[in-house]
C-alpha cells in the first residue's frame, strides 16, 4: 500500500488560483467601468460598408483573381482588429462586382480607412520641398490631384506649383502612384508639397510591419524591415542621399531626405544624416497606438490589387437577435445544472467539488472573455457560445475520470487519502491527453476556417486551456484537502465512497465489515448478560 505524496502542498494550487481570479477580475473590470463581453454581428449588429472595385490603371478590367485577391486582404485587416467575426463577401463579378464588409463594433470612420487604402508604398528621394498653397495664373484653377512625369520638365513643375496642399482632397490619398516617374504630391496633413524622384524601395520589398513605441518614448512609429533587395537598395540610397544638403531649412535641391509614401501622399519624410546599412526604417507621423497598428496592419497584409471607393455605409442589426442569444445561454444553464444534479447524485461530496469547480470554470471564462474583448476585440457569437457549451461535457469528463481513478485505487487496498494522490498520478496523463487532442482539434479547426466556425474554435480551445488550469488548480488540490478529513476516511454513504460504491476490498469496506462483526458480537454479549 503506496504513501501519501508528501511533497502535495494543495493549499499553494489554491492562493495560486485566487491571485488568478482576483488579477482577470482587475483588469476585467478595471480602470474602466465597461465590463460587457463584445457580441458579434449575428447577436448586436455593426458596420456594413459596401466598396466598388476600380482598376489601378485606366482601361484595365479587373479580374475575379484581382477580386478574390482583395477579399483575403481585406479580411486580414479587419481580423487585425481581434477576433472581430467579420463578413467580407463580393457580390457580382468583374466591372460590376461589389464587395461587402461588415464588422461588429468598429466605428465606420475606422472600418471605411482600414478597408479602403489601397496601401501601395514606395520609397522616393525628395527632389524639394515647397509650400502647400498654389501658385497659378489668373483665371487658372488649382490642381486638386497629385501630379507624375517621366522627368522633371516644365510643364510638371508648373503641374507642380499648380497643385494645392491646402485642399483637404488633394492629400486625402488613395490614388496609388506609379514608382517609375517623378511625384508631385502633398504631406499627408497638408502642410508641405513636395516633388519626388523615381522610386528606389517598391513596397514589396516590405517583410515586416509592426508598431511601436520609439526609444524616447514620445509617440508611436511604424517600423519597416526589407528583404535583400530592398536593404541593398536602402544602403545604396542612403549612401548617396546622407551627402546632399538639407533643403528643408532652404539649401538647394536635390535634398537629403527620403519621403515614404503611402497611396500616393507622403506618410512621412525624414532626413538621411548618415547612410543605413541595417536594412529597417521607421515611419513617424504623430501616431497614436491605434492608428500605428493600423497602419502596420495595413502594410503587413500587402496592397490591393484594386482602388476602393466606399458607396455605401449603414449600420446593420443583428442576424440572429437577442432572443437567440438568450435561448442559448439558457441551454448552457440547463446543460450546467443537468450535469451538477448527476455529478452529485453519483459522487455526493465529490460531486460538490465538481461542482464549484463547474462555477469557478464559468466565472475564469467570463471574466477572460471580458478581458480579450478590451485588449484584442474578442466578440461572442451564437457559435461561440455553442462553443462555451460543448465545453461543459470536456470539463465533466475531466472530474469523472479522475474520480472513478480514485475508486480504482481504493479497490486495490488504499486509504481514501492515498488514492487521492496516487489516482491524480495516472488520471492526470488521460486529462492532458484528451485535453490536448480537444486543443488541437481547436487550433486546426480555426487556422482553416473563417467566420463563426472560427468563433467556435476559438472559443473551444481557450475553454479547454481553462478546464486544465482548474482541475490543476482547484479540483486535485481540494479533493486532496477532503481526504485529509476523518468524515471522508471513515466513509459512509452520504460520501459516495461507502463499500457499495467502491467495492468490499477496499479499506472503507474492510473498516465496515469490522465494525459490522463488533457490533453483533456486543448485542450477543448483552444478550447473555440479560
Amino acid at each position: 500500500m503506496a504513501a501519501p505524496r508528501a511533497g502535495s502542498r494543495p493549499l499553494r494550487s489554491l492562493v495560486a488560483l485566487g491571485v488568478l481570479i482576483i488579477g482577470l477580475a482587475v483588469w476585467a473590470f478595471f480602470p474602466n467601468t465597461e465590463h460587457n463581453v463584445k457580441l458579434g454581428l449575428d447577436l448586436q449588429g455593426g458596420t456594413q460598408v459596401i466598396l466598388i472595385p476600380h482598376p489601378v490603371q485606366a482601361g484595365k478590367e479587373i479580374t475575379d483573381e484581382q477580386l478574390q485577391q482583395t477579399v483575403t486582404i481585406l479580411r486580414q485587416r479587419v481580423d487585425s482588429l481581434g477576433v472581430a467575426e467579420a463578413e467580407v463577401t463580393t457580390q457580382g463579378s468583374g466591372a460590376g462586382a461589389a464587395i461587402v464588409v461588415s464588422v461588429p463594433g468598429a466605428s465606420p470612420e475606422r472600418l471605411v480607412d482600414l478597408v479602403q487604402r489601397t496601401a501601395l508604398l514606395d520609397f522616393r528621394p525628395v527632389y524639394t520641398v515647397l509650400p502647400p498653397a498654389p501658385t497659378v495664373a489668373k483665371g487658372v484653377t488649382a490642381g486638386t490631384k497629385p501630379v507624375q512625369a517621366a522627368q522633371l520638365d516644365a510643364a510638371f513643375e508648373n503641374a507642380v506649383v499648380a497643385l494645392d496642399c491646402t485642399n483637404p482632397t488633394t492629400y486625402s490619398g488613395g490614388t496609388p502612384d506609379d514608382p517609375t516617374l517623378w511625384l508631385g504630391t502633398c504631406s499627408k496633413d497638408g502642410a508641405a508639397k513636395y516633388v519626388l524622384q523615381p522610386a528606389f524601395i517598391k513596397g514589396t520589398n516590405v517583410t515586416s510591419a509592426t508598431a511601436a513605441l520609439p526609444q524616447n518614448g514620445v509617440g508611436w512609429v511604424v517600423n519597416l524591415g526589407f528583404d535583400s533587395e530592398g536593404a541593398s537598395a536602402l544602403a545604396s540610397a542612403s549612401t548617396t542621399l546622407s551627402k546632399l544638403p538639407d533643403c528643408s531649412t532652404g539649401g538647394a535641391a536635390p535634398c537629403n531626405a527620403f519621403a515614404i509614401v503611402l497611396d500616393g501622399v507622403v506618410s512621412s519624410a525624414p532626413r538621411f544624416n548618415e547612410p543605413i546599412i541595417g536594412g529597417t526604417a521607421q515611419i513617424e507621423g504623430n501616431f497614436n497606438a491605434e492608428a500605428a497598428n493600423d497602419l502596420a496592419n495595413v502594410l503587413k497584409y500587402g496592397a490591393l490589387p484594386v482602388t476602393l471607393e466606399a458607396v455605401d455605409i449603414t449600420s446593420v442589426s443583428a442576424t440572429v437577435g437577442g432572443d437567440q442569444l438568450r435561448a442559448g445561454i439558457i441551454a448552457g444553464l440547463l446543460g450546467l445544472g443537468v450535469v451538477m444534479i448527476y455529478l452529485l447524485l453519483y459522487y455526493r461530496v465529490l460531486g460538490l467539488v465538481a461542482i464549484f469547480s463547474l462555477v469557478i470554470a464559468a466565472g475564469v471564462t467570463y471574466l477572460t472573455f471580458v478581458v480579450m474583448s478590451k485588449s484584442i476585440g474578442l466578440t461572442l457569437t451564437l457559435a461561440g457560445v455553442a462553443g462555451a457549451i460543448v465545453a461543459i461535457g470536456i470539463t465533466a469528463d475531466s472530474f469523472i475520470v479522475y474520480f472513478e481513478r480514485i475508486r480504482d485505487e481504493m479497490r486495490d487496498g488504499r486509504s481514501f487519502r492515498q488514492a487521492c494522490e496516487s489516482g491524480w498520478i495516472r488520471a492526470r496523463r488521460t486529462l492532458l491527453a484528451a485535453d490536448f487532442i480537444s486543443l488541437l482539434a481547436a487550433v486546426v479547426l480555426y487556422l482553416l476556417s473563417v467566420g463563426g466556425v472560427r468563433g467556435f474554435a476559438f472559443v473551444l480551445g481557450l475553454t479547454t486551456v481553462i478546464d486544465v488550469a482548474v482541475a490543476f488548480l482547484f479540483t486535485y488540490p481540494m479533493t486532496v484537502l477532503l481526504g485529509r478529513s476523518r468524515l471522508l476516511q471513515v466513509g459512509s454513504r452520504w460520501t459516495g465512497l461507502d463499500s457499495q460504491k467502491v467495492g468490499k476490498s477496499s479499506p472503507i469496506g474492510v473498516t465496515e465489515t469490522i465494525a459490522s462483526r463488533r457490533r453483533k458480537a456486543k448485542e450477543s454479549q448483552e444478550e447473555v448478560s440479560s
